[in-house]
Protein backbone atom coordinates (compact mmCIF):
# COMPACT_ATOMS: atom_id res chain seq x y z
CA UNK A 1 0.00 0.00 0.00
CA UNK A 2 1.27 3.48 -0.73
CA UNK A 3 0.92 6.65 1.25
CA UNK A 4 0.78 10.17 -0.11
CA UNK A 5 3.60 12.40 1.06
CA UNK A 6 2.40 15.07 3.46
CA UNK A 7 3.79 18.58 3.44
CA UNK A 8 4.75 20.74 0.51
CA UNK A 9 7.88 21.74 -1.32
CA UNK A 10 11.40 20.53 -0.77
CA UNK A 11 13.30 17.98 -2.70
CA UNK A 12 14.22 20.27 -5.59
CA UNK A 13 17.95 20.31 -4.84
CA UNK A 14 18.57 16.58 -5.16
CA UNK A 15 20.18 16.53 -1.70
CA UNK A 16 19.70 13.40 0.42
CA UNK A 17 17.07 13.52 3.13
CA UNK A 18 18.29 12.48 6.56
CA UNK A 19 14.86 11.21 7.58
CA UNK A 20 14.84 8.71 4.71
CA UNK A 21 16.23 5.95 6.90
CA UNK A 22 14.39 2.63 6.77
CA UNK A 23 15.20 -1.00 6.18
CA UNK A 24 14.94 -2.89 2.93
CA UNK A 25 13.10 -6.16 2.55
CA UNK A 26 16.40 -7.93 3.25
CA UNK A 27 16.64 -6.12 6.60
CA UNK A 28 19.48 -3.67 5.93
CA UNK A 29 20.11 -0.73 3.65
CA UNK A 30 23.34 -0.23 1.83
CA UNK A 31 24.99 3.18 1.95
CA UNK A 32 24.10 5.12 -1.19
CA UNK A 33 26.74 6.91 -3.25
CA UNK A 34 23.97 9.14 -4.63
CA UNK A 35 20.43 9.90 -3.47
CA UNK A 36 17.92 11.17 -6.00
CA UNK A 37 14.96 12.97 -4.45
CA UNK A 38 11.98 12.38 -6.75
CA UNK A 39 9.34 12.84 -4.03
CA UNK A 40 6.28 14.58 -5.37
CA UNK A 41 7.11 13.74 -8.99
CA UNK A 42 4.98 11.43 -11.11
CA UNK A 43 6.30 8.62 -13.26
CA UNK A 44 8.21 8.55 -15.52
CA UNK A 45 10.17 11.45 -13.97
CA UNK A 46 11.82 9.31 -11.19
CA UNK A 47 13.08 6.86 -13.84
CA UNK A 48 14.26 9.67 -16.10
CA UNK A 49 16.16 11.21 -13.17
CA UNK A 50 17.72 7.82 -12.35
CA UNK A 51 18.73 7.15 -15.96
CA UNK A 52 20.22 10.64 -16.23
CA UNK A 53 22.28 10.41 -13.02
CA UNK A 54 23.29 6.75 -12.59
CA UNK A 55 26.51 7.29 -14.56
CA UNK A 56 27.67 9.81 -11.94
CA UNK A 57 28.54 6.98 -9.52
CA UNK A 58 31.25 4.33 -9.95
CA UNK A 59 30.34 0.85 -11.13
CA UNK A 60 29.12 -1.27 -8.24
CA UNK A 61 27.92 1.77 -6.28
CA UNK A 62 24.34 2.16 -5.04
CA UNK A 63 21.97 4.91 -6.14
CA UNK A 64 18.94 5.52 -3.96
CA UNK A 65 15.77 7.00 -5.45
CA UNK A 66 13.25 8.56 -3.07
CA UNK A 67 9.82 8.38 -4.70
CA UNK A 68 6.21 8.49 -3.59
CA UNK A 69 4.47 7.74 -6.89
CA UNK A 70 3.14 4.16 -6.65
CA UNK A 71 4.22 3.48 -10.24
CA UNK A 72 7.87 4.09 -9.31
CA UNK A 73 7.76 1.25 -6.77
CA UNK A 74 7.28 -1.29 -9.58
CA UNK A 75 8.69 0.62 -12.55
CA UNK A 76 12.20 1.22 -11.16
CA UNK A 77 12.86 -2.51 -10.50
CA UNK A 78 11.50 -3.23 -14.00
CA UNK A 79 13.84 -0.58 -15.44
CA UNK A 80 16.73 -2.27 -13.61
CA UNK A 81 15.93 -5.60 -15.27
CA UNK A 82 15.61 -3.91 -18.66
CA UNK A 83 18.91 -2.03 -18.31
CA UNK A 84 20.83 -4.83 -16.52
CA UNK A 85 21.33 -2.92 -13.27
CA UNK A 86 20.55 -4.57 -9.92
CA UNK A 87 17.55 -3.66 -7.79
CA UNK A 88 19.05 -3.87 -4.29
CA UNK A 89 15.80 -3.33 -2.42
CA UNK A 90 12.95 -0.98 -1.59
CA UNK A 91 11.98 0.38 1.81
CA UNK A 92 9.19 2.61 3.06
CA UNK A 93 10.34 6.00 4.27
CA UNK A 94 8.82 7.93 7.19
CA UNK A 95 7.43 10.81 5.11
CA UNK A 96 5.63 8.40 2.78
CA UNK A 97 6.92 6.71 -0.31
CA UNK A 98 9.96 4.52 -0.76
CA UNK A 99 13.72 4.52 -0.87
CA UNK A 100 14.49 2.33 -3.89
CA UNK A 101 18.11 1.21 -4.18
CA UNK A 102 19.80 0.38 -7.48
CA UNK A 103 23.33 -0.94 -7.98
CA UNK A 104 25.10 0.30 -11.11
CA UNK A 105 26.39 -2.70 -13.07
CA UNK A 106 28.03 -0.97 -16.05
Amino acid sequence: MWRRRSGAGGGETGEPRAEAVAETQAGTREPAALTIDALGRKCPIPIIMLADQINQVPMGAVVEVLADDPAAYTDIPAWCRLKSHAHVGSAEIPQGGWAIQVRRNY
